[in-house]
């Protein structure tokens, strides 16, 4: 059969194509795909979408904020008798609403579920729903086969986990079926994974890289004279006390820890289920980090129940005080299949079920203490306060061993990364 796996995007023009991360979780499909078939990656941030019948089978991945348009690529394939599969977080949690524009739709994980729905297709028995009953074992996660990709990104992505044990209330990623528990790839295989890679700039796409931290340590110490540079997600509560991890980390490549901060109120991060994270260990694991000459990616989200209008001076005043080197500000969103979107559904306080909002950086719900004006207004202000030119400028004086080029184009990923999540950056003065 000849399958199309489609990336569905809201524009097709994006001015540094180089600086997007490759569909990765289409091309862990093309990875688990038996070698009989044909794959098509078509990502349309790059490349524009035909919808033709040149294809047997298309495969659709659907977040929540694409699922409209996810949902408009299925109808147009199926009105000229094309095949469509939906998948996906957006997918997984809604699948009912998600059958409506597909054939049929694979909920959580792929790896057992997608052959059998391939044979399925082949004998004409294709059934409306896939459902993975046991987590996939770690040593069944696939290499991505990396095909079809238009541009040359100057980042690889690679996964050697699945499972984040903490489960905020608001992740879309732990609160999956089998997201809160811990596999680990067999060591060997990631590495062979890493040197089939032709970039040298990394992504993993662990939902944290410090759930287990003994199994991060021997990958580390395995990555040692790979040659490659990679950001990672880790949490708080092993980077503040873990020199070892630390020092292993930075000798492998490592550039960046992608940390969740969240927020600055102990109170806020207790209510929404973080224990790795004690505010008072903020500055002191930004401090441990610059001390192996690496850099930190600090993410805070603004519209938790306890957030006052002066959260966003303080939590900017915070960041810049504790030395982060990048920063991300972004609102609290209620994605379907959460404990939050539960709560803030029963309690009325869903505003709109427009999926095409729930961005990140729009205000889908009513705010408990402050307005919605505010908590727009208020996350912008810091995003662009952060990458002012005279914020950018002292953070490379203080911190000499940061080249300017790098903190230029980090910065300019997280506009870019805004950016096509709907945030109007016309307003933000990123240098």
């Amino acid at each position: 059969m000849k399958i199309l796996l489609v990336m569905p995007h809201l524009r097709n023009k994006i001015k540094f194509p180089q600086l997007m991360v490759p569909p990765f979780p289409l091309q862990q499909l093309a990875g688990i795909t038996p070698n009989e078939h044909s794959v098509t990656i078509l990502d349309e941030r790059y490349q524009k979408l035909r919808i033709n019948n040149d294809y047997d089978l298309v495969g659709i991945y659907c977040i929540t904020y694409l699922a409209k348009r996810a949902y408009e690529i299925g109808d147009k394939f199926r009105e000229i008798g094309v095949k469509t599969v939906l998948g996906g977080d957006h997918a997984s949690a809604l699948p009912d609403e998600a059958k409506q524009h597909a054939d049929s739709v694979v909920i959580d994980e792929s790896e057992q579920t997608w052959p059998k729905l391939l044979d399925d297709l082949k004998n004409n028995n294709l059934q409306p729903f896939y459902r993975q009953e046991i987590p996939i074992d770690g040593s069944l996660i696939p290499p991505a086969k990396r095909i079809n990709n238009r541009f040359s990104s100057f980042i690889g992505s690679i996964q050697s986990s699945r499972g984040c044990p903490v489960g905020c209330e608001f992740c879309a990623v732990s609160n999956r079926v089998h997201g809160k528990i811990f596999r680990g790839r067999p060591i060997e295989n990631v590495i062979e994974e890493i040197k089939s890679i032709k970039q040298k700039n990394l992504f993993f796409h662990n939902p944290t890289s410090t759930a287990n931290v003994q199994y991060t340590k021997d990958l580390f110490r395995a990555m040692v004279g790979l040659n490659k540079k990679f950001m990672c997600y880790g949490n708080v509560n092993a980077l503040v006390k873990d020199d070892e991890l630390l020092k292993l980390a930075s000798e492998a490549g490592l550039t960046v820890w992608n940390v969740g901060l969240e927020s600055i109120s102990q109170d806020t991060i207790n209510s929404m289920g973080k224990r790795t994270n004690k505010v008072d260990d903020y500055k002191r694991a930004v401090k441990k980090i610059h001390d192996y000459n690496t850099r930190i990616l600090g993410n805070f989200v603004f519209g938790f129940d306890n957030d006052k209008p002066d959260v966003f001076d303080k939590t900017l005043e915070t960041a810049l005080d504790i030395d982060l080197d990048l920063s991300q500000f972004a609102i609290l969103t209620p994605f379907p299949g959460t404990p939050l979107f539960e709560r803030l559904n029963r309690e009325g306080r869903i505003l709109t079920k427009d999926w095409s909002r729930y961005t990140e950086a729009d205000v889908v719900f009513q705010p408990k203490n402050v307005t919605i004006d505010q908590l727009k207004n208020g996350t912008m202000n810091c995003l662009s306060e952060f990458y002012s030119a005279k914020n950018v400028y002292e953070r490379f004086i203080k911190n000499k061993g940061v080249p300017l080029i790098s903190s230029w184009k980090l910065s300019l990923d997280n506009k870019v990364y805004f950016k096509n999540r709907g945030m109007p950056t016309k307003s933000l003065k990123i240098y």
